[in-house]
C-alpha cells in the first residue's frame, strides 16, 4: 500500500475540502478578474459574441451534466473532481494562451465539461465524508475560505493583469493543474459505495440511477422548487455575468489611481471590495446558521435573495455612477455568497445519498438550459439596442424566482402546522 493511500485513509475531509475550495477559489479568481476584460479589450468580442461565448459553454454544461453526475454517483466522486479540475486548468491555458474568438469558444468547451465533472461531486463527496448533520457548517466554511481565496486570486489577478493581461490566465491554468496533483495525493473518499467491477461495463446502472435522479426532481417539492428556480435564474444571469464589465467600460470613466485608470485596476479593485464585504456577510450568516438553516427558513430566505437580486440587476442598469454601479455589483455578490450555501444545504438534506449528486447534477442543468435559451436573446438585444436594455431585460426575468421560493415556503409552513384537534 502506497504511502499517499494510506495518507488519504487517514485523512481528515474537512480540512482538504476547505483547501479544495479556497485553491479552485483562488485559481478561478485570477482567470476571471480579467478574463471580461481580455475578451472586450484584447479579444474584441462584441455584446452578442460575450453572450455566445458564456452560452457554448452553458450548452456544455446541459449536455455533460448528467452522464458526469452519474459518473461520480456510479464510480467515485473524488476521480470525477480531480478530471474536473484538469480539464478547467487546460481551459484557462487555452484562453489565456490564444487571444481569440475561436479559442474563447473552445476553453468554454473545457471548462463547461470541467465544470460538470465537479458539480454535484464535490457537495456530494463531502456530504458523505462528514454526515448531512453537520455539512451545512461545512458548506459555510467551504464558502468562506472561497471567498479568501477569492480575495487572493483577485489582488493577483488585478497586478498580473495591470503589467499584462494574459499573465493571470495563464498562471490560472498552472494552479489548476498543481491543485488536482495535490489533491490526488491526499483527498480521501472512505464512504463512497461505487458500483462494483462486474456491473461497470453496462450502462444500465447509469441509466437507473439518472432516472431515480429525475424522479426526485419531480416527487419531492424542494426539489422540483430548486430546479424551476434554477431554471428562472439561468434565463435572467448569463447576460448580467457577461454583460456588467462591457456595461461598465461603455458608461463610465474610471479616474486615475497610483498612475492608471486601466479597467483591470478598477474592476480587480471592485473585485477586492466586494470580497472583503462577503467576507464579513458570510461570517456574520455563518453565527445565524441554526436558525438561517432550520424548517422553514431556507425558502423564505431564498425568496428574499432573489427578490433583492432583481432589484439590484435594475439598480445596476439605472445607476448613473460608477461607485453606484459597484455598490449593486457587490451586493449581488453578497446575496450569492450567502444564498448558496442555504441552497446546497437544503436541497442535500431531502436527497438520498445514491443518487445526491445526480439530483444536484439536475438543478444545475436547469440552471444550463435558462442561460442557453436566455442568453443568446439577451445578448441580441445588448448588441442590437444597448447594454441597458439586455440588463432591464434581465431583472425582469429574475423577478419569478423570489414567488418560486415564497410558494416552498409557504407550504412546508402549512405541513409543519399542527392538526387541528378533533372535536368531541
Amino acid at each position: 500500500m502506497s504511502l499517499s493511500h494510506l495518507f488519504r485513509r487517514s485523512a481528515a475531509p474537512t480540512p482538504i475540502y476547505l483547501v479544495l475550495m479556497a485553491g479552485q477559489a483562488v485559481c478561478g479568481s485570477l482567470f476571471f478578474t480579467v478574463m471580461l476584460v481580455y475578451q472586450v479589450t484584447v479579444v474584441g468580442l462584441d455584446p452578442l459574441q460575450m453572450v455566445l461565448v458564456g452560452t457554448v459553454m452553458e450548452a456544455t454544461c446541459f449536455l455533460f451534466e448528467i452522464p458526469t453526475g452519474v459518473v461520480a454517483d456510479v464510480y467515485s466522486r473524488r476521480r470525477s473532481i480531480l478530471i474536473g479540475f484538469v480539464l478547467i486548468g487546460g481551459s484557462y491555458l487555452l484562453q489565456g494562451a490564444i487571444p481569440a474568438f475561436w479559442a474563447a469558444l473552445a476553453g468554454q468547451v473545457f471548462w463547461g465539461v470541467g465544470y460538470t465533472f465537479t458539480s454535484g461531486a464535490t457537495e456530494a463527496w463531502v456530504t458523505d465524508e462528514v454526515g448531512e448533520a453537520v455539512v451545512g457548517s461545512v458548506f459555510l466554511r467551504g464558502q468562506q475560505a472561497s471567498l479568501a481565496g477569492g480575495l487572493i486570486g483577485t489582488l493577483l489577478g488585478t497586478a498580473l493583469g495591470v503589467v499584462r493581461m494574459q499573465l493571470p490566465l495563464i498562471l490560472a491554468g498552472i494552479g489548476m493543474l498543481a491543485l488536482t496533483g495535490i489533491l490526488t495525493l491526499v483527498m480521501p473518499e472512505r464512504r463512497m459505495r461505487p458500483t462494483p467491477v462486474a456491473e461497470r461495463s453496462t450502462f444500465g446502472h447509469m441509466r437507473d440511477t439518472a432516472r431515480e435522479g429525475f424522479r426526485l426532481a419531480a416527487a419531492r417539492p424542494v426539489v422540483r422548487t430548486v430546479v424551476a428556480a434554477s431554471l428562472v435564474v439561468g434565463l435572467g444571469s448569463e447576460a448580467v455575468d457577461r454583460l456588467c464589465t462591457p456595461s461598465v467600460i461603455e458608461r463610465f470613466a474610471f479616474p486615475t489611481l497610483w498612475g492608471t485608470n486601466s479597467p483591470v485596476f478598477w474592476l480587480g479593485l471592485s473585485g477586492v471590495v466586494g470580497s472583503l464585504i462577503g467576507l464579513a456577510a458570510s461570517e456574520m450568516f455563518r453565527r445565524a446558521e441554526s436558525r438561517a438553516l432550520g424548517a422553514g427558513s431556507p425558502a423564505r430566505l431564498l425568496a428574499g435573495f432573489a427578490a433583492v437580486d432583481a432589484a439590484v440587476v435594475l439598480g445596476f442598469a439605472l445607476a448613473g455612477n460608477l461607485w453606484l454601479a459597484f455598490a449593486m455589483l457587490w451586493a449581488r455578490g453578497v446575496i450569492r455568497t450567502i444564498a448558496g450555501p442555504v441552497q446546497d444545504a437544503w436541497l442535500n438534506r431531502n436527497l438520498d445519498s445514491d443518487t445526491r449528486a445526480t439530483a444536484i447534477s439536475i438543478a444545475s442543468q436547469a440552471n444550463s438550459i435558462g442561460q442557453v435559451v436566455g442568453g443568446p436573446a439577451l445578448g441580441w438585444v445588448g448588441s442590437a439596442v444597448s447594454l441597458r436594455a439586455a440588463l432591464l431585460g434581465s431583472a425582469a426575468v429574475l423577478a419569478p424566482a423570489a414567488a418560486l421560493y415564497r410558494r416552498s415556503a409557504v407550504r412546508e409552513r402549512a405541513a409543519d402546522a399542527p392538526a387541528p384537534a378533533a372535536a368531541d
